[in-house]
């Protein structure tokens, strides 16, 4: 992958052609999915998939004067820091409020780029092209955001309210319930493994210690090296990184104390139910900021930190 500083003015169009095209295929996709039960917000899709048409006419028109006719193939894959887009588009049926947060998600990380772009580049007209964009993309945010308000009062969500919230599931939820997840999940094995296998609480906690502090120096440099951010606004790589390390190194100390307790028996029950509370606060957490409904969120963090649990005991009593 090159980074988005190491691009050519050709490269960037190319780009920004390739973006064009694939937001205008997802809009399409959207304006189709909505389009029995929100036939207005359909309406509003198919209008914005028609804008996108036409900024990449413009902007392929812009690079046949500058560079020729042959456009190389570069993709968002292809450069550092955009997020990987999942399939929303392609699940039916679709719900509102996931297409509005995708959709906005996508305007944001569009302006953000473009907004880059301009401010490399060295051609007056790509440049006030590039602002033109600027602009519209971020018509485009606003009217993803007023599909919200056809389902809640104004006073619930103002769009500052919407920016700041976005902004912070971006930049610290995401990250941190990543982190808490692993922590949590994946040292129940390690913990109660070695626990059972050698029925000394100081062995296990220092069993438990170690996989923690292993896990969040892991899951911290896999966080910050995964996105610079700097066209996603998920905030500074080192600041993420050191957010989900630290939810990760915590999510496994937390059921490692109680192996501080000289009592084995004490020991695994208090254990059990601090996993018990980390998997309840992970689904409060994903319930809260990440809009899963209760009951799928439980049955996933449960199942998940169940089967971890037994494989655990059962490796510990082998």
């Amino acid at each position: 992958m090159k980074k988005f500083e190491e691009l050519t003015e050709r490269e960037v169009l190319a780009l920004a052609i390739a973006l064009e095209e694939e937001d205008e295929r997802v809009y399409a996709d959207f304006a189709e999915g909505l389009r029995q039960d929100y036939p207005a917000s359909a309406a509003m899709f198919e209008g914005m998939r028609e804008e996108e048409s036409g900024h990449r006419r413009r902007l392929i028109e812009t690079y046949q004067q500058k560079f020729g006719e042959h456009i190389p193939l570069i993709r968002r894959q292809d450069v550092r820091g955009f997020v990987e887009r999942p399939a929303l588009w392609l699940i039916r049926p679709l719900r509102i409020d996931a297409v509005r947060k995708e959709a906005s998600t996508m305007e944001v990380e569009t302006r953000r780029f473009y907004e880059k772009a301009a401010a490399r580049t060295q051609d007056a007209s790509i440049r006030q092209l590039l602002d033109d964009l600027i602009n519209e993309e971020r018509e485009h945010e606003e009217r993803a955001q007023e599909l919200d308000k056809q389902k809640l009062p104004a006073n619930v969500k103002a769009d500052e309210e919407l920016a700041q919230r976005r902004l912070f599931v971006l930049q610290i939820v995401q990250p941190g319930l990543a982190g808490l997840m692993d922590g949590s999940v994946s040292t129940l094995a390690p913990v109660f493994a070695a626990a059972f296998a050698t029925k000394n609480t100081h062995e296990a906690f220092l069993v438990g210690l170690a996989a923690s502090a292993g896990a969040g120096i892991s899951m911290g440099f896999a966080e910050a090296l995964s996105d610079d951010g700097s066209l996603t606004g998920r905030g500074h790589p080192w600041v993420r990184g050191l957010v989900c390390g630290a939810m990760t190194a915590v999510g496994g100390i937390g059921h490692t104390l109680p192996f501080l307790l000289s009592d084995f028996r004490l020991a695994l029950w208090a254990a059990g139910a601090v996993v018990i509370s980390e998997l309840a606060a992970i689904t409060w957490i994903r319930h809260r900021y990440m809009d899963s409904p209760w009951v799928s969120a439980a049955l996933q963090v449960g199942l998940g930190g169940v089967l971890v649990f037994i494989t655990g005991v059962l490796i510990g009593s082998s």
